[in-house]
């Protein structure tokens, strides 16, 4: 296999992927954040988190009171919240549970710091 010469030597090769990588990275954390945004800019979602900030562990038939939704509708809305990666989604039987992702909220917490 016959080597090409791009005109780089290594040393400028390995910056160059390094920022590949930062490139990549970048991307990913945008996507990742406008999944988040996206997700809260809705009410009925908005308020699902509200509800689950103030509680360990929240569950469907409570967040159907809460904002009125029909239970296919309220079950829309969180599979965009587990999507996104605000809750975390966990079913024990016929039980679901829904946490706050305490780790995304940090990361999108210091997302927005960096901002100010």
């Amino acid at each position: 296999m016959e080597k090409i010469n791009i005109g780089m030597s290594p040393l400028t090769a390995v910056g160059f992927s390094q920022t590949l990588k930062n490139i990549y990275f970048y991307r990913m954390d945008a996507v990742t954040i406008e999944k988040a945004a996206n997700a809260i800019a809705d009410k009925h979602r908005l308020s699902i988190i509200l509800a689950a900030s103030r509680q360990s562990a929240i569950q469907c038939c409570e967040i159907t009171e809460l904002t009125g939704l029909s239970q296919p509708t309220v079950s829309h809305h969180i599979k965009i919240l587990v999507d996104s990666g605000l809750l975390i989604y966990d079913k024990t039987g016929r039980n679901v549970q829904l946490t706050i992702n305490k780790e995304m909220m940090k990361f999108l917490s210091s997302f927005f710091g960096q901002l100010s």
